[in-house]
């Protein structure tokens, strides 16, 4: 099973609400991906505007 990304946020869910937006709309067309162990001192996280840790989907449809 491909996993789900939500549209807004980007990361990377299991459950139907989004943990970190609270949103319930995703997406299982999604292109790349990246994990951020630290957000505060990623250049990488500051251009996606990214605050909390993770796997992030690069691009979602």
């Amino acid at each position: 099973m491909k996993k789900k990304a939500c549209k807004s946020c980007k990361i990377f869910v299991d459950e139907n609400v989004c943990p970190t937006c609270k949103k319930n709309s995703f997406s299982t067309n999604w292109q790349g991906r990246v994990q951020f162990l630290d957000t505060k001192r990623s250049m990488i996280a500051h251009e996606m505007n990214v605050e909390t840790k993770g796997e992030y989907a690069i691009k979602v449809r």
